[in-house]
């Protein structure tokens, strides 16, 4: 007969892997994520700060935009996304890096961000220079001497190299990049599975 002090046991047991089942394993240095070194400061105080490093010009970012406007819907209020354009270098990709922040500097960017990449990737529009981008944005609705003037103000012109400055900062080589709290660099087997680690990493270093 089994005795009573066993059959707690054996509870005790369960419970304990059931518990242990139920919490959720940290992300892995090494396969989940990577450090950012040195670490960055933050640009956004009072929140955790997740970077998406990307360019219209790139098919991968076109891919992400979608699944990362639904994980963005589903921050929790500790953490910001904050996108930054980047052009290595490329001529092509630096005249996108302006008309990001040309379209947010006119207060179209939310509107027009999604169709940005589906002009690029879906109708295959080239759109590598001022003229270009500025008859691409009067066919969506922006004022087209409004977007050329902005596009060539020094406020623009400020963000872009900032924003080149920072690529540099976090040694980034390749984009769609997710970076989490200016410390770490989310990975993962696939766009979804990096997404979630990334979330993983806020909580992480919430705490």
């Amino acid at each position: 007969m089994i005795s009573a002090a066993r059959i707690l046991f054996a509870l005790l047991v369960s419970v304990a892997a059931v518990a242990g089942g139920a919490v959720q394993a940290a992300p892995v240095q090494g396969t989940d994520y990577t450090l950012v070194s040195p670490p960055q400061p933050q640009l956004t105080q009072d929140k955790v700060e997740v970077i998406e490093f990307f360019s219209y010009a790139c098919p991968h970012c076109a891919h992400l935009q979608p699944l990362l406007n639904e994980w963005k819907a589903k921050l929790p209020d500790n953490a910001v996304l904050v996108k930054v354009p980047v052009s290595f270098g490329r001529r092509d990709w630096g005249q996108l890096v302006r008309a990001y922040y040309t379209l947010e500097e006119t207060g179209d960017l939310q509107r027009l961000d999604d169709e940005l990449f589906a002009s690029i990737h879906e109708q295959r529009l080239r759109l590598a220079d001022v003229d270009s981008l500025a008859a691409w944005a009067a066919q969506n609705g922006v004022d087209a001497n409004k977007f050329r003037t902005t596009f060539n103000s020094p406020e623009v012109t400020q963000k872009a190299l900032r924003a080149e400055q920072l690529s540099r900062d976090y040694k980034i080589n390749g984009v769609p990049t997710i970076t989490v709290a200016g410390k770490y660099r989310a990975q993962g087997k696939d766009y979804p599975d990096m997404l979630r680690v990334a979330r993983e990493l806020i909580d992480m270093a919430a705490k």
